[in-house]
C-alpha cells in the first residue's frame, strides 16, 4: 500500500496550496486595501478576495467533463501550472485589475484541485485506507493556511509589510506541486481502464500496490464500467463438499463448487432458497428502516458492517485460497489470439507483457478468453459451444461446470462469476454469466472461524460453513445484442467497446446515480449552511474579547498582527483533530463519524447563542465563547469537514464519476458564496444570536439527514457502493409503490 500512500500525498499537495492561498489573501487584503486606497469601495476590495472563489466556481462547471474526457492526471498538472502562473502574476501586479485577473486563475486552479483531488485519491487508494488517506486533503489545506499565516504574520511584522510578496510566494511551492504532478502522479487506473488502456492501467496498478497479480483488480476495474442495471441480493451457505451437499441440499442443484487445489480440497456454495430480496433487505433492516424512516439504503451497507468479522476485517476473508484457484484442466484450444498486451499466465507466472511503445495499441485487447475446455464435451457446454475464462485469474467451478472467475478485491469482498440457464420463449435454453460480489456475513455452526479468519488459514472441517451475501448482477462485459450475432455462448465484448459510450447526460437519471446525486449535493450544501463560515468570521472578534488582543498589544503585536497570529492558532488546533479523523475515518467509519461529530457542533452553536444573549460578564461570556468555537473547529475538521468530499468521490459509477464529482464541487462553490455574501446582511436583521441559531437547526437539519440518507462506506470498493446504490433505489421505488 505505500505506494497508493506517496501517492495520495502528493496529490493533497494542491489542497496544501489552497489552504496557503486562503491564508495569504486574508492576510494581504488589508496592506492591499492601503496601496490602492480601496476603503471607500468594499466592492472591490470584496472582488478581490472573492475573485479565487468565482473562479472556483467557473471551472468546476467543466471540471467534470474534462477529468472524464482528458483524464485526472492532466487536470492536476493543469491546476499546479495555474498556481505557478497566478502567483508570478500576482507578485507582478500593478493595478487592481490585474490582481483581480491573477486571482481568477488562482481560483480556476483552486477549483480543479479541489474537485479532481478526492477523486484520483479515491480511484488509486486500497478501500482498507482510503477514507485515512482521502482525509489528507483536510490535512493538508489547513497545514498550508497555518505556514502561511505564521509566514504573514512574520512579515507583518517588518517596517513596510509587501502584499506582493505574501501573495507571489505561491509560486515556490506551486513548483514542487508541478513536479510531482509531472514526474511522479500516475493516471488513475480507473479512468486507464475506462478508456481500453489496459496494459497502462496494470502497470499503475502493480506500482500502487507493489504486487505483481492484480488480476482482481483489473477485472473489477472493468466490471465498474457498468452504470445501472439489474441488481439482486441474494445469500449463499459456503462450506465443505460434502457437508453442503449431504447435509443442506441432496439434489445437489444450484450449487457453485469452489476449489483451493493447494489442499487439494473444495467447497460448496448454495444459494439460500425460500426468500426474496425484498424479505432479505426486511430481515437485515432496522424497525425505522421498515417503518420508512431510514432509506433502504443505509439499512443495506449497515447490514454488510454489522456481520463484518472482527478478525480480519481489513482482509480478503472469505477464502484465503480464492486468489490462486487454479484454471479448470484439460486441453484448451483457443478460438482467438492474445495481443501483445494479453499474453495468458502459465500457473502462476506472468509471461512478460508487451513492449511499453504499445500501449497505445492496446484498444482492441480484451480481459476474457473465448475458449473452449475439455468440459464442453463431459460435462455440457453453454449454448453455441464456448465457456469463457478469466485470464491471469482463478477459476470456481459451477456444478454444470462452467468455470467462473472469482478474485478477492478488498475489504473483504470477492468477485466471482457463474454461468446461469433458463428456458425461453421457444423452449430453448438460453445462458449467461452473471457476475456476484460476494461478502462474509458471519459463521454458522463452528465458531473456529478456520476459513474466515486469516489468509492463509485451514479450511474447514466438518460442521463449518459461512455464510455470504451475494450481490448478483448482469457483468459489464456482456452484451445481449452479441448473443444473437456471434456463434458463442456469453457474449463478452473488449472493455474499450464497453468505454467508447462515455459518460452521457442520461446516466445521471438512471436511480442509482440519482440516489447518489441526492446524497452528494444534500451533504454538500447542508456542510455550507452549517456555519464554519461565520464561525470562521467570528473568531478574531471572540477571542478579542476573551483578551487574547490586550496580552498581544501589550507585548507590541499591532491588531493586524494580532489578527493573523490568532487565525494562525486556531488554524493548528486543527491539525491534530484532523489526525485523530485519519485515523478513525476507516475504524469508525464515515457515517458514525458525522453522526457523533454533529451534535457537538449544535452545541457548540448553542452556547455561543447563549453567550450572545445573556450577560454572565465579560470573562465569563469570552471564556465560554472561546471553548465554543474551539470545539466547534475541532469537531468540525473531524466530521463535516472532509466527509462530504471523501463521500463524492466514492459513491457514483466510474463512467460518471467525474461528471457527478463537479455537480457536487459546484453545489459546494455555490453554497459558499451564498453563505459568505448573506453573512453580513443576517448579522444585521437578526444579529449574531440569529445567524448561529439558524447554523444550529441547519446542523440539526443535517444529523437528521445524515441518519436518514448517508450509508456507511468504509473499507468497500467502489465498484460495490455503486451496485449498492442501484440495489438501494428498486429497493425504495418497491416501498414508496407499497
Amino acid at each position: 500500500m505505500s505506494g497508493a500512500v506517496l501517492v495520495a500525498v502528493a496529490a493533497a499537495f494542491g489542497n496544501l496550496l489552497q489552504g496557503w492561498d486562503n491564508a495569504t489573501i486574508a492576510g494581504a487584503v488589508l496592506y492591499i486595501k492601503r496601496e490602492f486606497k480601496l476603503e471607500s469601495e468594499p466592492t472591490v476590495e470584496g472582488l478581490i478576495v472573492a475573485m479565487s472563489l468565482i473562479g472556483a466556481t467557473l471551472i468546476t462547471t467543466c471540471s467534470g467533463a474534462l477529468a472524464d474526457w482528458l483524464g485526472r492526471r492532466p487536470l492536476l498538472i493543469t491546476s499546479s501550472v495555474l498556481y505557478f502562473v497566478s502567483g508570478l502574476v500576482m507578485f507582478w501586479s500593478p493595478n487592481v485589475y490585474v490582481l483581480l485577473f491573477a486571482r481568477l486563475l488562482d481560483g480556476f486552479g483552486i477549483g480543479l484541485s479541489v474537485t479532481i483531488v478526492p477523486v484520483y485519491i479515491s480511484e488509486t487508494a486500497p478501500p482498507e485506507i482510503r477514507g485515512s488517506l482521502n482525509t489528507l486533503p483536510q490535512f493538508a489545506g489547513s497545514g498550508g493556511m497555518f505556514m502561511s499565516y505564521c509566514m504573514v504574520f512574520g512579515m507583518s511584522l517588518m517596517k513596510s509589510p509587501s502584499w506582493r510578496l505574501m501573495l507571489g510566494i505561491l509560486s515556490v511551492p506551486s513548483i514542487v506541486y508541478i513536479v510531482l504532478t509531472v514526474l511522479f502522479l500516475p493516471e488513475s487506473p480507473r479512468w486507464l481502464v475506462s478508456k481500453g488502456r489496459m496494459l497502462e492501467a496494470k502497470q499503475v496498478l502493480q506500482r500502487l500496490s507493489g504486487r505483481e497479480d492484480v488480476s482482481g483488480d483489473m477485472a473489477l476495474l472493468v466490471e465498474g464500467l457498468g452504470v445501472g442495471g439489474e441488481t439482486s441480493l441474494e445469500e449463499y451457505i459456503i462450506g465443505p463438499d460434502n457437508e453442503l451437499t449431504d447435509n443442506q441440499d441432496p439434489s445437489g442443484e444450484d450449487q457453485i463448487k469452489l476449489y483451493a487445489p493447494e489442499d487439494g480440497l473444495s467447497w460448496i456454495a448454495r444459494p439460500v432458497t425460500g426468500q426474496s430480496t425484498l424479505e432479505l433487505v426486511s430481515r437485515h433492516g432496522s424497525m425505522a428502516s421498515r417503518s420508512g424512516l431510514v432509506d433502504p439504503l443505509v439499512t443495506l451497507f449497515g447490514s454488510v458492517h454489522e456481520k463484518l468479522p472482527e478478525t480480519g476485517s481489513m482482509r480478503s476473508m472469505l477464502f484465503p485460497n480464492f486468489g490462486s484457484m487454479f484454471s479448470v484442466g484439460g486441453n484448451q484450444h483457443r478460438q482467438e489470439e492474445w495481443d501483445e498486451e494479453s499474453l495468458a499466465r502459465e500457473g502462476e507466472e506472468y509471461a512478460s507483457d508487451a513492449d511499453a511503445n504499445d500501449s497505445d495499441d492496446n484498444l482492441q485487447s480484451p480481459l476474457i478468453s473465448r475458449q473452449t475446455t475439455s468440459l464442453d464435451k463431459d460435462l455440457g457446454p453453454p449454448p453455441h459451444g464456448s465457456l469463457s475464462s478469466m485470464r491471469h485469474g482463478s477459476l470456481v467451478q459451477g456444478n454444470t461446470g462452467e468455470p467462473v472467475g472469482s478474485m478477492g478485491i478488498g475489504g473483504g469482498w470477492q468477485l466471482a462469476w457463474k454461468w446461469s440457464e433458463r428456458e425461453g420463449k421457444d423452449g430453448k435454453k438460453e445462458g449467461g454469466f452473471k457476475r456476484i460480489y460476494l461478502h462474509q456475513e458471519g459463521v454458522t455452526g463452528s465458531q473456529r472461524g478456520s476459513l474466515v479468519s486469516i489468509p492463509g488459514g485451514e479450511a474447514p472441517t466438518d460442521g463449518e460453513f459461512i455464510h455470504a451475501a451475494a450481490l448478483v448482477s448482469q457483468p459489464a462485459l456482456y452484451s445481449t445484442e452479441l448473443m444473437h450475432q456471434q456463434p458463442i455462448g456469453p457474449a463478452m465484448v473488449h472493455p474499450s467497446e464497453t468505454a467508447a459510450k462515455g459518460p452521457s447526460w442520461s446516466d445521471l437519471f438512471e436511480p442509482g446515480v440519482k440516489h447518489a446525486l441526492v446524497v452528494g449535493v444534500g451533504i454538500q450544501l447542508l456542510q455550507q449552511f452549517s456555519g464554519i463560515n461565520g464561525v470562521l468570521y467570528y473568531t478574531p472578534q471572540i477571542l478579542e474579547q476573551a483578551g487574547v488582543g490586550v496580552l498581544l498589544s501589550n507585548v507590541g503585536i499591532s491588531s493586524a498582527s494580532a489578527s493573523l497570529l490568532i487565525s494562525g492558532l486556531t488554524t493548528l488546533l486543527m491539525l491534530p483533530c484532523i489526525a485523530v479523523a485519519m485515523r478513525l475515518m476507516d475504524v469508525s467509519g464515515r457515517r458514525s463519524l458525522l453522526l457523533s461529530t454533529i451534535p457537538i457542533l449544535i452545541l457548540s452553536l448553542l452556547v455561543l447563542v447563549v453567550g450572545s444573549v445573556v450577560d454572565m460578564g465579560s470573562v465569563v461570556n469570552a471564556s465560554i465563547s472561546t471553548v465554543s468555537v474551539v470545539l466547534y473547529f475541532c469537531f468540525f475538521v473531524m466530521g463535516f469537514g472532509p466527509i462530504p468530499n471523501i463521500l463524492c468521490a466514492e459513491i457514483f459509477p466510474t463512467r460518471v464519476r467525474g461528471l457527478c464529482i463537479a455537480i457536487c464541487a459546484l453545489t459546494f462553490w455555490i453554497g459558499d458564496i451564498i453563505v459568505t455574501y448573506t453573512l453580513p446582511v443576517m448579522l444585521k436583521s437578526v444579529g449574531l444570536a440569529g445567524v448561529f441559531g439558524m447554523y444550529a437547526v441547519v446542523c440539526l437539519i443535517s444529523w437528521v439527514f445524515v441518519f436518514m440518507k448517508v450509508p456507511e462506506t468504509k473499507g468497500m470498493p467502489l465498484e460495490v457502493i455503486s451496485e449498492f446504490f442501484s440495489l438501494g433505489s428498486k429497493q425504495a421505488a418497491v416501498n414508496k409503490n407499497n
